[in-house]
């Protein structure tokens, strides 16, 4: 089954330096229809004014992952980790037994647009941990390539993650079409990122999302330039 979440059905939150879109319950919004699918549990589109950002806060037991698709981001935690994250880099942090972590804005005249997403662990008490890779965004054309995973993670373009999944990141040229099969049992998210898509027959708008059961084929076909997020995760 293919299910559409269209974007303008997303929750929204405006605090003037921060505006947010929520694809599942975060914050103050709580959706008890809504908390989840499979391990992922948060996917939040942000856009951060200049000089802005989410000052030291407390993370534990869950995989953050952050892409950066304009603009800078500055993360430090209380590992003694510290990095600045463009589009063409992934953050991923294990919160684990538990990590302080600042994300901001340094660009005094740029705002940041940036995708961060939430997974539950494989299991709890792991010690903090922060990455950041970076990937070829020539490689991203026509083909799904893995920006984090735990089975191809190699330290360098891919990060690692403890939980059984693979987020792949694609630009695909319009006409163009891909395939992606996974085993039986697990599950598919789709993120259109700019331009639309077609999913066997269901078609993806810019900042669409599916969640995908039950089927282990898929083509994924461009109706204009297309860039999109995929993710294979466990089923549960």
């Amino acid at each position: 089954m293919i299910k559409r979440y269209p974007a303008e059905e997303r929750y929204s939150a405006d605090h003037g330096w921060l505006k947010s879109w929520f694809t599942y319950s975060f914050a103050n919004h709580y959706d008890p229809d809504n908390l989840n699918f499979g391990p992922m549990r948060v996917l939040n589109d942000d856009i951060i004014a200049p000089s802005r950002g989410f000052g030291a806060h407390p993370h534990q037991e869950m995989e953050i992952v952050t892409v950066v698709l304009s603009g800078q981001l500055q993360h430090e935690d209380s590992t003694g980790e510290r990095a600045v994250t463009t589009w063409g880099g992934i953050q991923r942090m294990t919160a684990g037994t538990g990590v302080v972590h600042s994300e901001v804005n340094p660009s005094p005249t740029e705002e940041v647009r940036s995708l961060q997403m939430w997974f539950l662990p494989e299991e709890d008490g792991l010690p903090p941990s922060y990455e950041k890779t970076e990937f070829h965004l020539d490689e991203l054309k026509d083909q799904l390539l893995p920006v984090v995973s735990k089975r191809y993670a190699d330290g360098k373009t891919v990060a690692g993650i403890h939980q059984d999944l693979t987020i792949y990141l694609s630009e695909l040229t319009e006409g163009r079409q891909i395939e992606f099969s996974q085993e039986p049992g697990r599950k598919v998210f789709v993120f259109v990122l700019e331009g639309s898509m077609n999913i066997q027959d269901v078609e993806l708008k810019r900042r669409d999302s599916a969640r995908i059961t039950d089927i282990t084929s898929l083509t994924l076909s461009a109706s204009e330039m297309c860039r999109f997020m995929l993710i294979d995760l466990p089923a549960n």
